[in-house]
């Protein structure tokens, strides 16, 4: 049995726990939190009665466990997922890994010099359809890439569909550089950062503007002042060539929570709409490419994170995306942010 830690409670927790309880020979041993109330909500929600601890230091002397799960905000991923890793445990650290490159190098190489399995939970690489496309590019059935589109698109600051962003913890941090966000370049830019290169191969240079836009009387709400970025847009050069943009958005009316997708190749296309299917893509190649002509592809479905990192922990294989892939993405952010405070493109 793989006895597994969740450190810090708060939403993203959930999803963690009941997934972990999905798969046979895992379970929950022991939790983590400052904030005891967002603790005890986590155990009642997820009927839970397991060992509590504020000071994760005392959870990893105290507990026999043999792996983690960092649900921290960004912050706090560095620091105690390097913490696990001294201890010898295996670790699933949520993205961003860290909020820069520097600490996520450190993490990458500690994990590798420990032997421990360790992966970021990069959601999205879920999608069989990213899976298979990954592949049809790396076996040529487009062609050169030439460019690529990709973008992912919330509105929870321009409707309530995810809850009112004002009244809570959960999404005012999120807003607050002071609270460890890199705003939503950092949020879920890493999300699209990915998908777009998993598949497109990896970027060269960046030329990257970020905007913020004042929410409140003096962009402020408690204790949370509100200069995060809340729209990113990257122009893309990557090592092979092509050249494309990526951009994300908190402010997209109409789309909740959209990853879109297009690579186009000198002998075809593919196109995915993660709205539409995580296990279809559109492609349009061969012959069909003189009409403009797409066919829908059914992809085989992909195990989700969760059950690759319990198999990974079982056979020693690690399983991707790990530590070294969100060192290599939180390259790509780093650059962004360099690039926007200098407005110029920056090598990777």
């Amino acid at each position: 049995m793989i006895k597994i830690a969740i450190v810090g409670t708060g939403g993203m927790a959930n999803a963690h726990a009941a997934s972990f309880k999905k798969i046979p020979g895992c379970k929950v041993s022991a939790i983590c939190d400052t904030n005891k109330k967002n603790a005890d909500d986590f155990l009642a929600h997820q009927e839970l009665k397991v060992p509590y601890y504020a000071d994760f230091s005392e959870l990893l002397a105290n507990e026999d466990i043999d792996a983690v799960t960092n649900v921290t905000p960004d912050a706090f991923h560095a620091p105690l997922s390097l913490q696990a890793i001294a201890a010898g445990k295996h670790i699933l650290c949520e993205k961003p890994l860290a909020t820069n490159y520097a600490d996520a190098k450190k993490m990458a190489v500690a994990a590798k010099r420990k032997g421990v399995i360790n992966m970021v939970n990069l959601s999205y690489r879920r999608s069989s359809a990213i899976q298979r496309a990954a592949q049809l590019v790396a076996e040529g059935k487009i062609g050169k890439v030439m460019h690529v589109d990709a973008c992912y698109l919330q509105s929870w600051l321009s409707s309530t569909a995810w809850g009112d962003w004002r009244t809570g913890d959960s999404k005012l941090w999120r807003l607050s550089t002071a609270h460890g966000s890199g705003g939503v370049l950092g949020d879920i830019g890493v999300h699209i950062v990915d998908f777009a290169t998993f598949p497109a191969g990896p970027v060269k240079k960046v030329h990257c503007k970020l905007q913020n836009f004042k929410k409140a009387p003096g962009n402020k709400i408690g204790k949370y002042k509100l200069d995060a970025n809340d729209s990113a847009v990257i122009t893309v050069e990557f090592a092979g060539g092509a050249i494309g943009t990526i951009h994300t958005s908190r402010y997209t009316t109409g789309y909740n929570n959209t990853l879109q997708l297009r690579i186009f190749g000198d002998e075809g296309a593919i196109r995915i709409d993660l709205d539409q299917s995580y296990d279809t893509l559109d492609i349009c190649s061969g012959e069909d490419r003189h009409k403009a002509k797409w066919k829908t592809m059914k992809c085989r479905k992909t195990p989700g994170i969760y059950k690759r990192f319990i198999k990974s922990i079982k056979t020693g294989v690690n399983d991707q995306p790990d530590f070294a892939r969100g060192a290599a993405v939180q390259k790509v952010l780093d650059a962004c942010f360099e690039s926007d405070k200098t407005d110029k493109t920056i090598k990777v």
